[in-house]
């Protein structure tokens, strides 16, 4: 406990009483810090985790466009082989 000379202990504990309670008030701050940190953390891994899954969804997408786009030439150059469409 810190003496001043001159000051009685009675004047000393409303100050001493004071500083405990704001010292409680930072630890639970501390504490819920530590907590949004924490939730923060989870959803920034959650967004990653989304990002990742739509860009498998749209590179299956654009292999499925090209295997579409090469199905559709295939199919044009056998219409065009047995004279099923009018030339160009």
């Amino acid at each position: 406990m810190l003496y001043i000379p001159g000051m009685n202990e009675s004047a000393s504990n409303p100050v001493l009483e004071q500083l405990r309670v704001i010292r409680g008030s930072q630890e639970r701050m501390e504490k819920n810090l530590h907590d949004i940190r924490q939730r923060l953390s989870s959803l920034e891994r959650g967004q990653a985790r989304n990002h990742a899954e739509y860009a498998e969804l749209y590179e299956d997408r654009a292999r499925r466009q090209a295997s579409m786009d090469a199905l559709s030439e295939r199919i044009l150059r056998v219409e065009k082989r047995l004279e099923l469409t009018p030339p160009a």
